[in-house]
């Protein structure tokens, strides 16, 4: 209940527009993109307040220290240890086999200048749970946000990113100077 609260009052004031292509009807891998600031986590869980998207997302351990970890579990935060990544996407295959039914929100490009490459952690997952995939944005020079198409992965790595690259190609994030180009090193390995 206070949940919707906070997120009518956020999208009554809010200079943002909130674009919905479809609501994930099942059990989804969101991704948020171009994550490009930190802010991007308070119109995530605007969109999933409004929308009453079960969402779980995934923070660095550190967020989760001493008075913070019990409001950001609350707010469906999962811890990540960095030093091991492999495990993370063992931990979730492992939850969603084990029934938990939930909307994980995954920015595979990050907040930090210098990548030159998304995490597959986001295709991992949806390839070994089945889950579809659900792509989420930022626009800045639109201010729009929301959730555009929910399909499932097909294996065909190349193919499915050259489908998300479309999505994302004119979308820019608060900060576009920190924008990553939608591209997995597996793309990249074999050139």
């Amino acid at each position: 209940m206070l949940r919707r609260l906070l997120a009518r009052v956020f999208w009554t004031f809010s200079r943002w527009t909130l674009k919905v292509e479809s609501v994930p009807s099942r059990p989804t891998v969101l991704v948020g993109a171009p994550h490009t600031s930190n802010w991007d986590f308070v119109l995530m869980l605007a969109i999933a307040w409004r929308l009453r998207i079960d969402i779980r997302w995934l923070g660095k351990k550190s967020l989760f220290s001493g008075w913070r970890g019990p409001i950001m579990r609350a707010m469906g935060g999962i811890p990540v240890d960095r030093s091991d990544p492999s495990r993370v996407v063992e931990e979730i295959v492992t939850r969603v086999r084990d029934g938990e039914s939930f909307c994980l929100v995954v920015t595979p490009d990050g907040t930090r200048q210098g990548h030159a490459h998304w995490k597959s952690g986001f295709y991992r997952i949806a390839r070994e749970t089945g889950l579809p995939v659900t792509l989420g944005y930022v626009d800045r020079t639109s201010m729009t946000t929301g959730l555009g198409p929910s399909w499932e992965v097909t294996g065909d790595v190349s193919a499915d990113m050259d489908r998300i690259r479309a999505f994302y190609a004119d979308k820019a994030g608060l900060r576009p100077e920190h924008r990553v180009e939608p591209r997995l090193r597996e793309e990249t390995a074999g050139e």
